[in-house]
């Protein structure tokens, strides 16, 4: 009797200590599942985590983001699509606060914010603030995080009235979309006049010139030469017509610009004209940092820069045709190399240049090609990307060059009618059909036992 009495003891302690360790276990369970947290987006198209380029704009913004949703009525529907849409954000950024207000029941509050829509936001970072209207995209978003952080708007100002590709101009030749996409990104445009103005205006961000068509007067060229001999910054796109008046800035910054048309024939295996070289190999540089995305550029010719650059700090950015050559002769019949004159590849075509000048840093970036950035070719690969990199740079923005967002992939099925009745056809008749007569086979034999 006292043995079994010390059993039942026994089995009596034991049960009572596993219950204690199995509470303390699920407390320790619930305390660690509210203190961390793990979360993997299992959707094929990622639509519950942010897109690279947009996580990258995010966690380089130091302070926290409000964003204040203004909703009528609090209808719970839109709120929670407002919710989910932040949510991304808040993943990749924990200081982004959200908060709601009742557009019905705080007019005036709305009124002041200037709201025009249901469900409108109002982003607020390092007290500056901008709207957000509905229907709002991850883009949208991005652009104007991107916006907020730049600590002062300054112009592009671009060189015109000479045939150049037009930063505002829509044909194809021109670089509209590109300078819509400045515009997006916080930049203004602006096109001084140097046959008036005594000089290149100090104010702006840098210059742009892209492919002039006629000769640029010497006067303006004499102005433009001081303006970056003076601390100014630059973008320079070079075609492959001549330098229209302009070779006196391509010898102050010591440009070799070989004649000639870059062509790869292992272009043409993908369907692409030789003419259009493909970029896939980027030198280090902050412009290129992470930077893996293929571009294209239609007939880019050669930039490099001599070794008597003084002072410049040169970066030779990119460089193609690894498979073809630099083609000297005329490309009006069959393409293929000659040893004599042409130049086999890789060929440089951008270079970066960075100086220190009168207490500020300088930087300059040649391109031997304006294509890549036209209204046919900026959508191509990671043109966008690039271009928008190289003007962050120029503007001294180094913090948000990133990849940029990208719209999520499409997931939705599109089918023929045919396709469609034979889908509806099979899992609707068929199917249950097919489990029918299966089911009575199953049970004839089953009676036949």
């Amino acid at each position: 009797m006292k043995i079994n009495r010390k059993i039942r003891f026994q089995l009596f302690v034991q049960n009572w200590l596993f219950v204690v360790l199995f509470l303390a276990l699920v407390g320790m369970l619930g305390y660690l599942t509210r203190e961390y947290s793990i979360e993997r987006d299992v959707t094929q198209a990622a639509r519950n985590l942010l897109t690279e380029g947009s996580a990258n704009v995010v966690k380089k913004m130091k302070g926290p983001v409000n964003i204040t949703a203004f909703v009528e009525n609090d209808d719970p529907e839109r709120k929670k699509t407002i919710h989910d849409f932040i949510a991304r954000y808040q993943r990749a950024k924990s200081d982004i606060n959200l908060t709601f207000v009742n557009s019905t029941k705080e007019p005036k509050r709305a009124q002041e914010a200037g709201i025009r829509k249901d469900g409108e936001l109002v982003v607020e970072f390092q007290k500056r603030t901008e709207n957000l209207v509905p229907n709002y995209t991850e883009r949208d978003l991005t652009n104007v995080l991107v916006r907020l952080q730049r600590s002062q708007s300054r112009a592009v100002m671009y060189l015109d009235g000479h045939g150049e590709r037009s930063l505002i101009g829509e044909k194809n030749f021109d670089l509209g979309e590109f300078g819509h996409q400045l515009g997006t990104k916080g930049f203004k445009l602006a096109n001084p006049d140097l046959t008036i103005a005594q000089e290149v205006p100090r104010n702006g961000a840098m210059l742009v010139i892209a492919g002039p068509q006629v000769d640029v007067t010497e006067a303006e060229v004499k102005k433009i030469v001081h303006y970056v001999a003076t601390g100014g910054n630059l973008l320079w796109m070079i075609d492959q017509e001549s330098l229209h008046g302009l070779q006196p800035l391509a010898e102050y910054l010591g440009l070799v610009l070989t004649p000639g048309v870059a062509v790869d024939p292992t272009s043409s295996q993908n369907g692409v004209d030789p003419r259009t070289v493909i970029g896939r190999q980027y030198t280090e540089h902050p412009i290129t940092k992470e930077f893996t995305l293929l571009t294209a550029f239609p007939e880019a010719r050669a930039v490099d820069v001599n070794d008597q650059t003084g002072d410049w700090e040169v970066t030779r950015l990119i460089s193609v045709a690894h498979n073809g050559w630099l083609e000297t002769g005329k490309l009006d019949g069959k393409i293929s190399f000659d040893d004599k004159t042409d130049v086999p590849g890789p060929v440089n075509i951008a270079v970066a240049m960075q100086r220190k000048a009168e207490n500020i840093t300088q930087r300059v970036v040649v391109v031997g090609n304006g294509n890549f950035l036209a209204n046919s070719f900026v959508a191509n690969g990671g043109n966008l990307d690039l271009g928008i990199n190289m003007v962050n740079w120029l503007a001294g923005d180094d913090q948000l060059i990133s990849i940029q967002p990208k719209p999520l992939k499409d997931v939705t099925v599109t089918y023929t009618a045919t396709e469609g009745i034979l889908i509806f056809g099979g899992f609707v008749i068929l199917l249950p059909l097919a489990l029918l007569v299966a089911g009575i086979v199953i049970w004839r034999r089953r009676r036949t036992r």
